[in-house]
Parts: C-alpha cells; sequence; structure tokens
C-alpha cells in the first residue's frame, strides 16, 4: 500500500510539473474539426505514468520480469511518442520502431510461443509463427488502446480495468509483485483520469494522453499480458482477450470499416462506439460509463471463466460470439444513425425553404 500511494503522488506531481513544460513548448492539443476541445490542452498524461514507472523501478526493481529491459522500450517509445504529439510524424516511423521494441521483447524470451488448448481441448503451439504473431499483437494492442482514446477518461479507465484484472488474477495465483506492480500501474493512471476528467479544479488543468501516452499504455497491456499467458502461465491466452475485448473489438470494427469503404485502416474519423453512442444521444459521461461497464463485464467473464476453468475453445467461443454480436450491433446502429441524420438534414432543408418562400396575398 505504501508503494501505491507514493505512486499515486508521484504521477500527480510529474502531472503538474510536465504541464507546465509542455505549455512552454507547445506539447499541447488544439482543436480542430476532429477535435471540438476548447483551448490548448497540455499532452502530458504519457509522461506522468512514464515518471512514475521510473519511481517504482527504483522502489522495486524487480517485481517485472526483465524490468530494466522494459524500462528501455518504454523510453523508445515514449520519445518517439512525444515527437509525434509534438510535430505530427509519419505512420512509418512509428510502426518502424514498436517493430523494434517488440523485437527486443521476443530477443529477452518474452513472446507468445502458445495459444493455449483452444483447438478443442488440443494445445495451438506457435512455434517460430510465434515471433510473426507476437509482433503483430504489440502493433494491436498499441493501435486498440491509442484509438479508443476518443472522450475524457476513457483510455485511462480501460486501461485501468484491464490492470486491475490482471492484478486479480495475478494475486490468486500468488504472484504478489506482478500483483502490486499492476495496481500501481492503476494508481500512475488515476491523476491523469481525475485531471482528464476535470476533477477536481475544472478545465484550468485539463490534460491529454497524447499519442506518446496511449503507445505506452498499449506496450504495456501487451507485455503484461504476454508474462501471465506465457511460460509460468498465471492466465490463460483466450482470457487476455476478454481483458482488453473494447479497445480490442473497436479497433477490428474500425478498421474494417474503413477498409470496406476504400479508405486507410489508420485514417482518423468520428465513427468510433463513443462516437456512435455520442451521436446516439448519450451524454460524455454516460458514455464513458456505459463503455466501461461494458469492458468491466467482459473481463469479469474472463476472470469468472478462468478461476472456474471452463475449456478454452467454449470462452474462446463466447468471446467470437460477443464480437460478432458488437460487430453487427454497431454496423446496424451506425446506418440507422445516418439515416436520421440524413432525414433530419433533408427535413431542414424542406422547412428553410417553406419558410422562405414568401405567402401569396
Amino acid at each position: 500500500m505504501q508503494e501505491i500511494t507514493v505512486i499515486f503522488i508521484s504521477a500527480f506531481i510529474a502531472l503538474f510539473l510536465a504541464r507546465k513544460t509542455a505549455i512552454k513548448v507547445g506539447l499541447v492539443d488544439k482543436p480542430n474539426s476532429r477535435k471540438k476541445h476548447r483551448g490548448h490542452i497540455p499532452l502530458v498524461g504519457g509522461v506522468s505514468i512514464y515518471l512514475s514507472l521510473w519511481i517504482l523501478y527504483a522502489l522495486h526493481s524487480e517485481w517485472l520480469p526483465d524490468f530494466s529491459l522494459y524500462m528501455v522500450c518504454a523510453s523508445a517509445l515514449l520519445f518517439v511518442g512525444v515527437l509525434d504529439d509534438r510535430f505530427d510524424l509519419p505512420v512509418m516511423p512509428r510502426i518502424f520502431l514498436q517493430a523494434l521494441v517488440a523485437s527486443i521483447m521476443m530477443y529477452s524470451g518474452l513472446h507468445l510461443a502458445s495459444l493455449g488448448n483452444i483447438l478443442f481441448g488440443y494445445e495451438l503451439v506457435l512455434g517460430w509463427a510465434g515471433y510473426a504473431v507476437t509482433l503483430l499483437a504489440v502493433w494491436g494492442a498499441i493501435n486498440a488502446f491509442n484509438m479508443v482514446d476518443g472522450i475524457d477518461g476513457l483510455l485511462g479507465a480501460l486501461s485501468c480495468v484491464t490492470f486491475g484484472a490482471l492484478a486479480v488474477m495475478f494475486y490468486l495465483d500468488g504472484e504478489h509483485e506482478l500483483a502490486q506492480w499492476s495496481l500501481c500501474l492503476l494508481a500512475a493512471s488515476i491523476p491523469y483520469i481525475l485531471l482528464n476528467l476535470g476533477i477536481p479544479w475544472g478545465q484550468k488543468f485539463k490534460v491529454f494522453m497524447g499519442d506518446a501516452g496511449s503507445t505506452l499504455i498499449g506496450f504495456t497491456v501487451i507485455w503484461l499480458l504476454i508474462v501471465a499467458t506465457q511460460g509460468d502461465a498465471v492466465i490463460r491466452p483466450v482470457t487476455a482477450l476478454w481483458f482488453i475485448a473494447v479497445p480490442l473489438m473497436d479497433m477490428v470494427t474500425i478498421m474494417t470499416r474503413r477498409i470496406r469503404r476504400g479508405d486507410s485502416p489508420f485514417k482518423p474519423d468520428r465513427e468510433h462506439l463513443h462516437h456512435i453512442l455520442l451521436r446516439a444521444g448519450l451524454g460524455p459521461r454516460q458514455t464513458l460509463l456505459a463503455i466501461v461497464g461494458v469492458a468491466f463485464i467482459f473481463a469479469l467473464v474472463g476472470i469468472i471463466g478462468e478461476r472456474a476453468g471452463i475449456r478454452e475453445s467454449v470462452m474462446l467461443s463466447l468471446f467470437l460470439l460477443a464480437f460478432v454480436g458488437y460487430f453487427w450491433s454497431i454496423t446496424r446502429v451506425w446506418r440507422l444513425l445516418t439515416w436520421a441524420r440524413r432525414g433530419s438534414d433533408q427535413s431542414e432543408s424542406l422547412h428553410s425553404k417553406v419558410s422562405q418562400t414568401p405567402l401569396n396575398k
């Protein structure tokens, strides 16, 4: 508990120090056609979490396997992420760096060697293909958490659901140090969530996570999931899917929709789950609670399935069924909202024409 408190306080202090520096050097998010916020918001959420990780490293470098190597990778990702936030780098250098840190991670022995007994009781051993799958997993996790960062509090809250679920499973399996590491990471995220939501000082001290932060969180999530599912596994690989269900489903759905209409899968738009819920009439806080509530339920299903020993093939089938239901529902909801908006625009146009027509005397 002492370490968690220290990390929480250090993250809060780091936020206030970093936001002042960010304003001076122009590391801020400016409003545009996609971003409707007011004013220039410092992009320092990831920086504060990163700095608090150094405090944790100084206190307990033994808590996380290969903690030193993790910090090397995290430092590289954060550095390039900050440059991207400031100067808007092209996609390819970021992808190359993500592949590089994934290669470093795999060189240390941390990679996906098995996907568990998902083939109706038979283990799916990946062999050499495991390195390619690990690379895709790193790219996928980073992009999933990057794409979900669209409304206040969402990225931080979803990452806390994942870190909290992992902490529970580590603790139940007797891996108390890894459980405490996950809880410290959760504690480091809370100050960002509070200021991002305007708690308790309103918009005056508002901060954003930035691509540097979402990249750091995505990489950390996949690092912990691989630690948890491979070797002396704490959870089965299929359980990991439930812990990141919402970011993963949202990413795959949005990329599929973009590719089907001929756009780049990385092209920004306003068609994510949170955008759809906002257009459906929910407020920002209602949307946040709804999405985080769904993520919590998914994570709880994963924990229950793991502890109850439900067969991996069954848990995978249930996950795929949930994903199909999510994809089908979101696609239909999006079409209904599009038709409703067109109908509303046509109605307003007709009303405008009628109101502008002179009355016959």
